[in-house]
């Protein structure tokens, strides 16, 4: 599976990227047909409160997954969004599996 990262207007450090791709590389036992994963990392200021928003693509064969969760920090962005994202990959393969 490819994963890419893109940290929206900053600089992501090592020790998150490194963590986004080992939380992503589980996925693979839901769904081992995953072509790509894209993250995007926001940041959101609202009265003075920082959101960080964790944004999902997974592309699948014939279909493109997306999450996107919001919370004060991104590693449970993360958690949330990976949580959701899972359940989606195992509705698909339910799908497949039908046919």
């Amino acid at each position: 599976m490819n994963v890419v990262i893109r940290p929206v207007h900053f600089d992501a450090s090592t020790q998150l990227i490194e963590f986004i791709d080992q939380k992503l590389q589980k996925l693979e036992t839901f769904f081992d047909r995953i072509v790509e994963a894209e993250v995007f990392l926001k940041m959101e200021t609202r009265q003075s409160i920082r959101d960080k928003i964790v944004e999902i693509k997974i592309h699948v064969p014939g279909k493109t997954l997306f999450v996107s969760k919001t919370s004060k920090s991104f590693e449970e962005s993360t958690d949330l969004a990976l949580q959701t994202i899972a359940g989606q990959l195992k509705k698909q393969k339910q799908k497949l599996k039908a046919h």
